[in-house]
């Protein structure tokens, strides 16, 4: 099969060179001086809607244990219809980074967003880190992802008024570490005018906390230390903090301290079950939750909507509004004596 390559900006090479705006490259395992935005893009409308999802698993069609690939294609084929002004997946697109061959389904199954001419923003998860042998996985990861080359996080200014912090949840998010270093230098040099900071990584930082179903994938310190951080900053922050993760299979949403906490682990890979939590926003017993999240500005607001494939899975695919909020900018809510 022949590789088709990929530019992190835009999935075309014909997108004008100006749409988006790269920061010289630098190894992520270092403090980089200047705070500003790894990637801009300057071109973000005023409605600009943003999709994020995660968990796709990439790899042969015939593989239907691991995936779910017919999901996974009506997905591919949805999101291209929506026509979004930028994308994130929030880690495990190849069900094994170490083969090269998943990387190279990726490719084949998602040429439409390269007629579409998306931009779209990848994170890590551990399945980009998962495979046989000795291989170096991110050597297929940088090469997919070139402009991405010796960078596990990053950052995007989306327009004036959302910022996108791109973490590699497999590092370390702690108090001391690098990416934390990175992250605080980020949000403390956050533009005025940003009113939507929106956090991707891989694994979740808050989630229904399960004992019988997929104990395992539970939140972790390193992801409850970052939790706890953006929980410490949050109120005095002047952008609202949406967090996106995905590694449960399934849809949840939750609010606390001001924060939307999202897991959007939908995107085809083999659907977990799960005893739902009091704090979980969506208490709905559907089952599986294949979906993606629309995020859309308007106005002061930044509207979301969880749109979930109809099972079973139809010849012409057929979606359901599942769950919506809306996340509404600090500067637009009345404040205390108003």
């Amino acid at each position: 099969m022949r590789r088709i390559p990929f530019l992190l900006c835009a999935l075309s090479l014909l997108l004008p060179a100006t749409g988006c705006h790269r920061r010289a490259s630098a190894e992520s395992d270092k403090i980089i001086s200047d705070p500003g935005p790894t990637f801009t893009v300057a071109d973000m409308p005023a409605d600009a809607k943003v999709i994020i999802y995660g968990d796709t698993r990439f790899t042969h069609p015939e593989d239907v244990v691991d995936a779910n690939p017919r999901a996974r294609v009506a997905l591919v084929d949805q999101i291209a219809t929506e026509k979004p002004d930028a994308l994130v997946l929030t880690g495990d697109l190849p069900f094994r980074g170490k083969e090269i061959y998943d990387y190279h389904e990726f490719e084949a199954e998602t040429a439409v967003w390269r007629t579409q001419h998306l931009r779209f923003y990848p994170v890590l998860g551990n399945h980009e880190l998962s495979g046989t042998g000795d291989a170096d996985p991110l050597k297929n990861w940088w090469a997919t992802f070139p402009q991405l080359k010796h960078r596990r996080w990053y950052s995007v200014a989306w327009g004036p008024r959302m910022y996108l912090l791109a973490l590699d949840s497999n590092s370390d998010l702690r108090p001391g570490s690098v990416q934390r270093q990175w992250i605080a230098d980020q949000i403390a040099h956050l533009p005025a005018t940003v009113d939507f900071l929106f956090i991707a990584l891989h694994h979740p930082p808050l989630a229904d906390v399960q004992t019988v179903f997929h104990t395992d994938h539970n939140p972790r310190p390193n992801e409850i230390a970052l939790r706890e951080y953006l929980d410490g900053i949050a109120p005095s922050l002047h952008a609202r903090i949406i967090v996106d993760a995905g590694h449960i299979h399934n849809y949840e949403r939750f609010e606390q301290d001001g924060i939307a906490y999202l897991v959007s682990g939908g995107g085809g890979a083999r659907p977990y079950e799960e005893d739902r939590k009091p704090g979980d926003l969506w208490q709905s017993k559907d089952f599986p939750n294949f979906h993606y999240v629309v995020f859309q500005l308007d106005g002061p607001n930044l509207r979301a909507t969880m749109y979930r494939l109809n099972l079973p899975i139809a010849p012409m695919p057929q979606w359901t509004a599942a769950d919506s909020f809306v996340v509404t900018a600090k500067a637009a809510q009345p404040q205390p004596g108003q």
